[in-house]
């Protein structure tokens, strides 16, 4: 091998482990996003690899919702222990948990726990925009409730009430 040819080499080794050490740099700038506490670093190395902090940082779920959001992300593959999935679920109820004025609502109206309802078990899961573009029945409302109860949302029968009144009143089709 020439001298040139071995210099050329060498060169592109440097700039690929600068390169490397350079990415390395910019990822743990990321993974320093998220809040210090017990648990950040299950956070930063099961979520992080797929999710951008801030992806995690603008939810404001309860314990309830971030227990069902790590559920899920296990079922869709993210490789967390059952140990590590104590621990991440407190991590993020105790980080990006609701606010207590959220967490602790006083509703006075059927209307205000209903759409506190929708928000709290509906809006989890789903984006607002996809009940906004259904305009159903009571009845397609109360088949459409039972069959996320079905598949796992949580919903106690005194708020399945609530909740399809207030989808029908709110949701309901065009008058």
């Amino acid at each position: 091998m020439s001298k040139g040819r071995s210099t050329r080499k060498i060169k592109l080794s440097l700039v690929l482990m600068a390169i490397s050490v350079n990415g390395l740099f910019a990822a743990r700038a990321v993974n320093q996003e998220l809040p210090e506490g017990k648990g950040v670093e299950i956070a930063r190395n099961k979520c992080l690899s797929c999710h951008e902090a801030d992806l995690i940082k603008q939810q404001r779920l309860s314990r309830q919702g971030w227990t069902r959001e790590v559920e899920k992300m296990i079922r869709w593959g993210a490789p967390v222990t059952e140990t590590e999935k104590e621990a991440l679920i407190e991590y993020l109820a105790v980080s990006f948990g609701t606010k207590p004025s959220e967490a602790n609502p006083s509703p006075t109206t059927n209307e205000s726990r209903g759409k506190e309802i929708f928000e709290n078990k509906c809006v989890v899961c789903h984006e607002a925009d996809l009940t906004h573009q259904q305009r159903l029945s009571r009845q397609g409302w109360t088949r459409e409730v039972e069959k996320m109860i079905r598949w796992g949302a949580i919903v106690t029968d005194d708020e399945k009430e609530l909740l399809i009144d207030y989808l029908f009143k709110n949701y309901g089709p065009k008058r």
